[in-house]
């Protein structure tokens, strides 16, 4: 073990109360638990303690090779962080519950195995439960039935030792708020707040593993649920940020240097390029439109003043509209429609 220096203790001791006051105000919060504010906090909570066990680890505080009485009163308390990281992790409803219990698991395990180390508690993980079991392999039937029978009133004395245990930390934190109090009475506070949690974490595991196979099988349902999977939807468009000018296209360009970036003339000349824009130096064949005509000067409404015009000539009897009119009638009785089109045929 080694100690940090004061500045990296200051660091370390205000980033983890700040976590430690976040979770006590989450837990006396009479809030739901997927409210805003609750998993906001949660959320906050989690990253301040995560980078209390960051600086922890950096400042290789605790090892396995010593006990409990070689590590520091002020260091102690760090023993909580995968605890109430854990703690945390099982509040958190923007997650699949089972990923979420995976976490916490990962956490208690962790928290207990240290403990274990330090021979604040002697939980058997399940591993160590088969191996006696291969040992022992034959077991009394009538010690099964005691254990089967005295399993409620075990509940009970652990009810009891813990409301105890909550009595105590509450009469030691009244003690450790007084300026005088002496190492030995903040020693036995942090103590007695890692019983505590052994004992929570140990019954929040037996929770757990009573949920997993329920979760199992829901997911199972799920998936029998679930239709075929359909075919993959096409890659998706990338976007184009069209600007005004160069200096939009800089500022642009830095805010998003992923994304392709064009100015307005860009684009057109892009467009062009691609045989979607007309290209303007390149004569226009065919019809015009209203558009065209408008920015090229023309009257597209030309011809219909000339059909004004006709009748109006009409109406006056205009000798030079009315020959025209009879070589027009003259030409349609000696070509009849269709003549043109015989194609040689008689």
């Amino acid at each position: 073990m080694s100690e940090p220096d004061e500045n990296y203790a200051q660091s370390l001791h205000s980033v983890f109360h700040q976590g430690l006051d976040l979770y006590n105000k989450i837990s006396n919060n009479n809030e739901p638990t997927n409210s805003l504010e609750v998993q906001r906090d949660v959320q906050n909570s989690i990253k301040l303690l995560e980078q209390a066990t960051r600086l922890v680890s950096l400042a290789d505080i605790f090892s396995t090779n010593e006990g409990i009485d070689e590590i520091s009163t002020n260091n102690l308390q760090y023993l909580l962080l995968p605890a109430l990281l854990g703690f945390l992790a099982l509040k958190l409803t923007s997650r699949e519950r089972k990923e979420v219990i995976n976490v916490a698991e990962v956490y208690f395990k962790d928290f207990l195995q240290r403990t274990n180390n330090y021979r604040l508690s002697d939980y058997k993980f399940k591993n160590e439960v088969k191996e006696e079991q291969a040992v022992s392999k034959v077991q009394n039937a009538f010690d099964q039935l005691a254990q089967s029978i005295n399993t409620r009133a075990n509940k009970i004395q652990k009810f009891k030792e813990q409301k105890e245990l909550k009595a105590k930390l509450e009469d030691l934190k009244k003690n450790i708020e007084n300026e005088h109090a002496d190492e030995d009475i903040k020693r036995n506070y942090f103590l007695t707040m890692i019983q505590v949690f052994i004992n929570e974490v140990i019954d929040e595991i037996n929770s757990m593993q009573m949920e997993k196979p329920i979760l199992e099988h829901i997911a199972s349902l799920k998936k029998d649920d679930q239709p075929k999977p359909k075919r993959a939807p096409p890659p998706p468009l990338k976007p184009i940020i069209i600007t005004k000018d160069e200096v939009q296209k800089a500022v642009y360009g830095a805010g998003y240097p992923s994304l392709p970036i064009m100015t307005v003339e860009e684009f057109y000349n892009k467009r062009v390029e691609d045989g979607i824009f007309p290209d303007p130096s390149k004569p226009k064949t065919g019809p015009m439109s209203m558009q065209e005509a408008s920015i090229a000067g023309i009257n597209l409404n030309d011809s219909d003043n000339e059909a004004e015009e006709l009748e109006k000539k009409e109406e006056e009897d205009d000798d030079e509209n009315i020959q025209r009119m009879r070589a027009k009638d003259e030409f349609k009785d000696e070509h009849r429609r269709g003549w043109g089109n015989r194609m040689n045929r008689s």
